[in-house]
Formats: C-alpha cells, structure tokens, sequence
C-alpha cells in the first residue's frame, strides 16, 4: 500500500501490528499532515491534473507553503513505485493526522478489536526551520494538540532525529513516551549527553547494533526499537537479540513470523 496513507495504515492493522509508525509535517494554514518528505515527492505524487511532477520538486511543492486543500489535490498513490514493486496502486491523498487517527480507531473499533499504539514523528531539522517546517516549539505544540485531543497518552510515542524535538517534549510534555531516532557512530554515552536525558526508547538504524550494544541499551533503561528492518532473517536475528520492537515496511513479512498479533485469537 501506498506509504503514510490511510489504506496502508488499515492493512497494517489488518496484519495485526501493534504500533502504526508514521511521519508528520506542518502545512501553510498549520495543518498536520501525514507525509514522509516536507514536500510532494515526485516518485510518489501527481498533481492535481494527474500530472507528473519535477524532479526536483523540493521547493516547487514544499508541503510549508501549501495549504490543505491543494495537498489533498494531489494523488499519492497511482505512480508505480520503484522502492516498492509489490506496492497495490490505488488512488489517495497525504491525510492529516487527524483523518488517519480517526480511521484508525474505527478500523480497531470496528474490525481488529484491539489497541494499538502510535509512533509519531517529528521531521524536523535545524536547517530547515522556517523553510520546511516551523519552529521546534510551534511544530511540537501543533501535534500535541492534536493527538491530545484523540487519543490517550499511554499508546503514543514522539520519535525524531532532531535532539531539539525530544528536549523540548522531554521539558514541556514530561508524561510522553520518546524516542530517539538516530544513526549515530558516536558512543551510548556521547550521544545520551548530548540529549542531556535518557529517553525511554533508543531506535538506532539497524545495522548499528549488536547483541552486546543492546544489552548494553537495557541496562540504561532504554528499550530499544530499530529501523527499518524488511528483511525477515534480520528480523529473526533481532528478535534473538532481544530486542523490544522493530520498524518495518513490511507488515505481512513480520506477520509470517508471529512477530503480530493473532487477530483470529483476539476475535
């Protein structure tokens, strides 16, 4: 299914995970919108006229500057992926975040009878403030509002790469869940002063761990959760090393190794 959809957070569910992973971005009228990239990519999206977009579409379709209503004009989904060859073509829009929550908890309600958790995060960079997306502060509060107002607490994680993201929600927001996104060669210890806290979860690319780092994770009271795993041998690899979740692209692949829920169990 098409990524940060509607329809592949449905599928998900159907495969019975237990977190739906996503990524947020900030519109013009300060919308949170549903988007992997801070623009309308041009291996995913066409436009409003059915039109394929530049190449280099960055700065022609940067998500800041538009409002709701022309993102939504755009189909995310039709385009043959390249990534994703076994990806189903269907027509859909970048969602907001309030339209995914919402189809989600009624898909749970209604369908899979179970609860699941979110893991939301925050695309941001110092070099992009105010370009691609607003301030820490403003961004931040833009989503707690939302998620405050939909779901408890208790199923959300925020997760980024930018440290200012996590030191703020660490500092304003301190009863949230957080997670540390990063791909760092730096040391545990060299990266944990930087955060200057320890956060509850550390989701490291993948191929940066090993059995005796996240051992070592543990015992600083870290869960960890890495990304992105679409391999099913690494996934049982990572299982065996004890890890406490993984991120994937492939719902189905991890489902064939009952690392999902049973919906029929649960049903």
């Amino acid at each position: 299914m098409p990524e940060n959809t509607i329809p592949a957070f449905i599928y998900a569910l159907d495969q019975g995970v237990t977190t739906l992973e996503l990524d947020v971005v900030i519109s013009k009228d300060k919308r949170v919108i549903v988007s992997h990239e801070p623009w309308m990519d041009h291996l995913i999206c066409t436009d409003s006229e059915g039109n394929e977009i530049e190449t280099d579409s960055k700065e022609s379709y940067n998500i800041y500057e538009m409002e709701y209503a022309q993102i939504a004009a755009f189909d995310c989904g039709m385009l043959p992926s390249k990534r994703f060859p076994e990806q189903v073509k269907l027509q859909t829009t970048k969602p907001l975040l309030i339209d995914m929550i919402k189809a989600s908890e009624r898909h749970v309600k209604g369908v899979t009878h179970y609860e699941v958790n979110y893991n939301i995060e925050i695309k941001s960079a110092p070099s992009s403030d105010g370009i691609f997306h607003p301030g820490v502060k403003e961004f931040s509060d833009l989503v707690y509002e939302v998620i405050d107002q939909y779901l408890p607490w208790g199923r959300v994680i925020i997760q980024s790469f930018d440290i200012r993201v996590l030191q703020y929600w660490h500092n304003n927001y301190p009863s949230v869940t957080l997670a540390y996104l990063t791909e760092s060669l730096k040391p545990i210890e060299k990266q944990m002063e930087n955060l200057a806290f320890t956060p509850d979860i550390y989701s490291p690319y993948y191929k940066l761990l090993t059995k005796s780092k996240i051992q070592k994770l543990h015992e600083l009271d870290m869960e960890v959760i890495p990304w992105t795993i679409n391999d099913q041998e690494t996934m049982k690899t990572m299982v065996s090393w004890d890890i406490d979740g993984i991120i994937t692209d492939y719902p189905d692949r991890a489902k064939a190794l009952g690392l999902t829920k049973d919906l029929e169990e649960i049903k």
